[in-house]
């Protein structure tokens, strides 16, 4: 009897010893590998210790306990786990001309996009080429004194200006951290294969999220705000030497919003700062675009909210194309611009012996409630002549606009009320109200068409539109049409509801083939084969 319980005790310490073994070569405490985490000297060097010994042994987890790690830049490893605990902060320090951080990596296709979407290792933390790569726990990434909002394309300086950059990378999973004044992009991820974002909180000073040639993506449970620019962006440049879908993408549960920088993570949620740089309300959307040389197919966003930024948009500009997309279950409040804008451009950023003109289709947008939206863009469907947006279907939506505008202001275009920032300052010069611009070379923004002639809908080339169960909304009685919809082929409204003054039409048609209305309060059923101009208040 004895001899089996000997034989069970060192079966049991056996195995504790080599639990503790196996522990031991799995867990790095960036401690023992010299870092101090005070907030004075720089840790980098000792946390790429940690990381490179681990990389040494097939992988494992790099822990950085509670304090503040001054840090340049870190470089990830395949198999590894950068776990940031509560109470540890990665600080990125100011870069100087003895010290800085590694520098932006060569890209002959730069000319493409733009340069901070270009390079990945001019970052606080960079990977390329790797697998298997986690950063989760619950402490902050600070990019407050070190992280560069600009290009920084020149200087003995060796600046950052994204937190973290990821290219070529597959089963990568960020989840639980906080990131506070990330520089350029808080997340740049170009090229990689299943990535997960999970529970992020991220209060930042340009792009949070840049998701860029992305396959089998997750985005859920985050609270992202960025006064100054995109939340959660996807995108699919050039940056790669070639054109690549961003595909298989869900985003769900997230909250965006344009509060003042800073003020969301410190819990105040202010609202002081009126306007981003570029002269247009609080960013702070989700959106598709600008980048589009490849696609966007195959991505759903549901459960989200969006309040004190900028509506939902879907653009393609550079010969992408957007194609099954379904959207549902928004809720959106104070919103800066149109609450849903779909634009096709032709801006065709790209080698042009491969940058066709973009094309979109089968959009499905649902179940979306808009509260206080800006008065001088309606919801916005625009193509371009010959290029058609195609099957789109608009259901169980509620806007609210601020409404007070008229015809005249359309046709007067008042400098007080527009923004030509985003035509390179090109003047918006008065017009007929209904002479809207194409501007197909432009920056895709609402703000390039100036006040628009509809206060509700906007539709423009486009082809088989379904309006299922929508309502139109003002505060302020706007004398407008509700809406405007010019070459258009086969739009139907079922049970379309709206606000409207008694000197506006429902309606305005212009180059329609195709229209019905039916089962709409204050509007008779009606079914038109073609009209070249026509307005309908009944």
């Amino acid at each position: 009897m004895k001899n089996i319980f000997a034989t069970i005790i060192l079966i049991a310490s056996t195995l504790c010893s080599l639990s503790a073994t196996t522990a031991q070569n799995t867990f790095y405490n960036v401690k023992e590998y010299g870092a101090k985490g005070d907030g004075i000297h720089i840790d980098s060097d000792a946390i790429n210790q940690a990381i490179e010994a681990a990389a040494q042994t097939g992988g494992g987890t790099v822990y950085i306990p509670a304090g503040k790690y001054l840090s340049y830049s870190i470089r990830l490893k395949s198999n590894i786990s950068l776990y940031i605990d509560h109470g540890a902060t990665i600080v990125a320090a100011k870069a100087t001309e003895e010290n800085g951080y590694d520098e932006a990596e060569p890209n002959e296709f730069n000319m493409y996009q733009d340069f901070g979407h270009s390079h990945w290792q001019n970052s606080l933390i960079w990977g390329i080429g790797l697998h298997d790569i986690s950063i989760i726990g619950f402490g902050l990434i600070d990019g407050t004194e070190g992280l560069f909002r600009g290009a920084n394309r020149a200087g003995a300086i060796r600046n950052a200006n994204k937190a973290i950059s990821l290219k070529e990378c597959r089963n990568v999973t960020i989840r639980d951290i906080s990131m506070l004044m990330c520089g350029h992009f808080a997340l740049l991820a170009t090229g990689v294969d299943n990535l997960t974002l999970d529970n992020l909180r991220v209060d930042t000073n340009r792009d949070a999220f840049d998701i860029d040639c992305c396959a089998n993506v997750r985005v859920s449970n985050c609270y992202v705000n960025t006064l100054n620019d995109d939340a959660i962006v996807l995108k699919s440049s050039y940056g790669l030497g070639y054109a690549k879908d961003t595909e298989n993408v869900t985003i769900t549960n997230c909250q965006v919003s344009g509060y003042d920088p800073g003020t969301l993570l410190d819990g105040t949620f202010k609202r002081t700062i009126t306007h981003a740089p570029d002269r247009e309300g609080p960013t702070g959307r989700i959106k598709f675009g600008t980048e589009s040389n490849g696609g966007f197919k195959n991505i759903t966003i549901s459960n989200c909210v969006f309040d004190r930024c900028r509506g939902l948009a879907l653009e393609t500009v550079d010969g992408g194309i957007i194609e099954d997309i379904t959207i549902n279950n928004i809720a959106m409040r104070d919103i800066t611009n149109a609450p849903l804008f779909i634009r096709l451009g032709n801006r065709a950023r790209g080698p042009k012996e491969t940058t066709p003109v973009a094309k979109i289709r089968r959009v499905q947008i649902s179940n979306v409630s808009v509260r206080n939206a800006d008065t001088r863009y309606a919801s916005i469907i625009a193509g371009l002549p010959g290029h058609l947006i195609e099957d789109v279907v608009l259901s169980n939506i509620h806007i609210e606009y601020k409404g007070g505008l008229s015809l005249q202001h359309a046709a007067e275009q008042p400098e007080e009320l527009i923004n030509n920032f985003f035509t390179r300052n090109e003047p918006i010069a008065p017009r007929d109200a209904y002479d809207v611009p194409e501007r197909e070379k432009d920056y895709p923004e609402p703000a390039t068409f100036g006040i628009l002639p509809a206060y509700g809908l906007f539709v423009r080339h486009a082809k088989n539109i379904e309006v299922n169960n929508v309502t139109m909304r003002f505060i302020e009685e706007d004398t407008r049409p509700v809406a405007v919809l010019m070459d258009v082929e086969n739009i139907d409204f079922r049970n379309f509801k709206a606000d409207k003054a008694a000197v506006a039409p429902y309606f305005v048609l212009r180059g329609v083939n195709g229209f019905s209305v039916s089962d709409s309060k204050g509007l008779k059923d009606i079914k038109l084969d073609k009209v070249e101009s026509k307005e309908i208040s009944k």
